[in-house]
């Protein structure tokens, strides 16, 4: 297979298998909030989710009507071969998962008010670069539903309110999002850098599985500290009341100017879709969070 058709077809795949397979780590997080959750409307709603899950499965079809924004992160090895060809190669693969898997069209000019129809237009879908040694290509795709990213927020903390300001800064954000992202969601939250920066890394952050915690343990233990306040809002389920409103906590940062705090949340829904492939510098493909089906 040729190269471009091969980038393609992996990207393909990803974004099928993102769509109607949430990975491991999530169904797990949301089975066990319903084992744990004691608000009857509250496990009510769980349920629902978790039926949903399996109903997508069995049907092959996307596990919400929302098929999101599509973002992709692709971690380039500086020796890769046929790096010009890879993001022609993503667009085609999202026009024809539009058709096929089916993907709602949700691609629309801001200007017109026009949608694509494909989920492609001008930086959609967007394409975040990291360039790593080697020679091997790896893509992520994680497809960002419209109520989480609606909630999304980002500013600027007084610098010596510090971590305190931070923690203040996230639950605000939580209560004031309230049910409008389909909690349970998982939180990423980032400092530092400036405005832009800071946002890219809270999104980046939510791609991290939800069985892996910070290697500092000062910032697990803020992630823990973030997570348990979250879950004592009693936002619930869908919003509708109980014990889950995050099921999980995401934490990173970067170096600020002494005069910024710049700080950011990004949200992810309940449906956390992420899926993950590498291409090898031999052509064969390895599937690193899903099952090729």
């Amino acid at each position: 297979m040729e190269a471009a058709k091969k980038l393609e077809e992996v990207a393909f795949n990803i974004l099928k298998q993102a769509v109607i397979y949430l990975p491991d780590d999530v169904r797990e997080a949301l089975k066990k909030a319903y084992a744990e959750e004691t608000s009857a409307t509250g496990k009510a709603q769980l349920k629902a989710i978790l039926d949903n899950i399996e109903l997508a499965e069995k049907y092959q079809a996307p596990v919400c009507q929302d098929t999101g924004t599509i973002i992709f992160y692709v971690k380039a090895g500086a020796k890769a071969k046929n790096l010009d060809k890879v993001e022609e190669a993503i667009a085609n693969a999202t026009r024809r998962a539009t058709k096929e898997v089916p993907l709602r069209p949700n691609a629309v000019d801001p200007f017109t008010g026009k949608n694509s129809g494909d989920n492609t237009g001008k930086y959609i879908p967007y394409t975040n670069w990291e360039i790593v040694p080697g020679e091997t290509l790896e893509m992520t795709v994680m497809t960002k539903g419209g109520g989480s990213e609606n909630v999304c927020v980002g500013g600027m903390i007084v610098p010596g309110e510090g971590i305190k300001g931070l923690k203040k800064f996230v639950i605000d954000a939580v209560v004031k999002a309230g049910a409008q992202p389909c909690p349970p969601n998982i939180l990423g939250i980032a400092m530092g850098g400036g405005a832009d920066i800071s946002m890219k890394l809270a999104k980046k952050a939510l791609l991290k599985p939800l069985t892996e915690h910070n290697p500092d343990p000062e910032i697990a233990k803020l992630e823990r500290e973030i997570f348990e306040a979250a879950n004592m809002t009693g936002i619930g389920p869908m919003g509708l009341g109980g014990k889950t409103t995050v099921l999980g906590v995401h934490i990173d940062y970067a170096y600020r100017h002494p005069a910024s705090f710049p700080a950011a949340v990004a949200f992810n829904c309940w449906a956390a879709r992420r899926a993950t492939a590498r291409i090898n510098a031999d052509g064969t493909v390895d599937y690193l969070t899903h099952k090729l089906k």
